[in-house]
C-alpha cells in the first residue's frame, strides 16, 4: 500500500476534506507511524472553522490537519538509533530548532524557529504521519490506547496547573472544554483545596462536577467574582487557570482574584484584549502567565507517571469515538460544547 487517507485544509474557508495521498517516508533522524488514533483540539476547530486566528496563523495550503496522536512506530529513517519498529508512542508537537537561545537555554516549548504540527506542516489527522525522532514519546504499557492519543492537551492542562504552587491552594477555571476538565481533574490529584470552574454549556458543567469541581458557576446566571468572594471568606481565589479565551471569562477571573494571586492563560483570543491594568493586575500584585504548550519534556514526564499510576482516569473525559472519515461529527460536537474529549480512528 503507498496511499492514504487524511483530513486536509485545502481552501482558506471554513471546512476540511478526506484526500488521498502517498504515504510520506520517514527522513534523516525521522520514524513513520502508523495512527491508531488521535483527536481533536480547539486549535483544529479553529482551522476547520477559519476564524480570525486561523487566518492569521496558517501560511500554507493545503496541508493535513491534527497533532494530537497515539501510533506505532512502523519505519525507521537513517540515523534512529534509539527507537525501534513496534513502539507504541505519542508525540511532542511542537517542532524546536534545537539552536535558538530558547532552545538552548531549556525552552524549547517556545523555540523561536519552532513549527506545530498541522498548523506549519502537516498533522497527523491521516492513517501515517511522519515524526521526528527527538519528539517521540515512548508509551508505558500501563497507558490505554485512548489515553496516549491526549497526552499533548493532557500535558497542556498538567503545564498550567502546576506552573505555580498548586497544592492547599483555591483555584478557579474559567471554561470547561476538554483541556479545562482535564486541569479540573489534575488540580484535584495536586492537592487543590476547592475547585471553583465556571462554564455556560450544561453537558460541560455535569462533566467538571463529575471529575471534581467542586462548584461549577454560569457566567450567564451567576455573578462569577461575587460569588467565588461569597466561597473564599472574601479574599478571591489563590489561582486562576484561564481556559476559555473569552474575554468576559478572563476579566470575571482577575476580578476573581485575590491580591497577590497567580493567573494562568492558556485559552486563545480571537482578538486583543483591554482590561484596567492599575485595578486587575498592578496595584493587586498579580502573577500573569502566558502558558504555551508543554516543558519539554519534563512535563511529559510528569503527566506519563500520572496516567501510569492510574490515579488520574481520563474515561469521563473522552467522551465520542468516530473514524476519521466521520471528523467532520467530530467538529461539530466540538462546535456545540457537548463533548470532552473526541477522538479519531483511521
Amino acid at each position: 500500500m503507498t496511499k492514504m487517507k487524511a483530513v486536509a485544509k485545502i481552501k482558506p474557508s471554513p471546512g476540511a476534506e478526506i484526500v488521498e495521498m502517498d504515504i510520506p517516508t520517514p527522513g534523516l533522524n525521522e520514524v513513520l507511524v502508523k495512527v491508531l488514533a488521535t483527536s481533536i483540539c480547539g486549535t483544529d476547530l479553529h482551522i476547520f472553522e477559519w476564524n480570525e486566528w486561523a487566518r492569521r496563523r496558517i501560511k500554507k495550503l493545503p496541508q493535513v490537519m491534527g497533532h494530537e496522536l497515539c501510533g506505532e512506530i512502523v519505519e525507521l529513517g537513517e540515523n534512529v538509533t534509539h527507537l525501534k519498529k513496534g513502539d507504541i508512542v505519542s508525540a511532542e508537537t511542537h517542532i524546536a530548532c534545537g539552536h535558538c537561545f530558547l532552545c538552548h537555554t531549556g525552552q524549547a516549548h517556545i523555540c523561536i524557529n519552532g513549527s506545530i504540527f498541522g498548523v506549519d506542516v502537516n498533522g497527523v489527522f491521516a492513517e501515517y504521519t511522519v515524526v521526528p525522532a527527538s519528539n517521540i514519546w515512548v508509551l508505558d504499557k500501563r497507558i490505554p490506547k485512548d489515553f496516549a492519543s491526549v497526552m499533548e492537551p493532557l500535558g497542556n492542562a498538567v503545564h498550567t496547573v502546576l506552573a505555580g504552587e498548586i497544592a492547599g491552594t483555591t483555584v478557579l477555571i474559567t471554561g470547561c472544554g476538554p483541556i479545562g476538565i482535564m486541569s479540573t481533574a489534575v488540580s484535584k490529584i495536586c492537592g487543590a483545596t476547592k475547585i471553583i470552574a465556571t462554564e455556560i454549556n450544561e453537558y460541560r458543567i455535569n462533566l467538571a462536577k463529575k471529575v471534581g469541581a467542586d462548584l461549577v458557576l454560569n457566567p450567564r446566571k451567576d455573578n462569577i467574582a461575587q460569588r467565588v468572594r461569597e466561597e473564599t471568606q472574601g479574599l478571591g481565589v489563590d489561582v486562576v487557570l484561564e481556559m476559555s479565551g473569552n474575554p468576559s471569562a478572563i476579566q470575571e477571573g482577575l476580578e476573581s482574584l485575590r491580591p497577590g494571586g497567580r493567573f494562568s492563560i492558556l485559552g486563545l483570543l480571537d482578538k486583543p484584549l483591554e482590561t484596567d491594568w492599575n485595578k486587575n493586575i498592578i496595584f493587586k500584585y498579580v502573577t500573569v502567565q502566558g502558558i504555551n504548550g508543554r516543558l519539554i519534556f519534563s512535563t511529559w514526564h510528569k503527566t506519563s507517571r500520572f496516567l501510569s499510576s492510574g490515579r488520574l482516569d481520563l474515561d469521563p473525559i473522552i467522551t465520542h469515538r468516530f473514524r476519521l472519515e466521520e471528523f467532520e461529527k467530530g467538529m461539530e460536537l466540538m462546535k456545540s460544547g457537548n463533548c470532552g474529549k473526541v477522538l479519531l480512528y483511521p
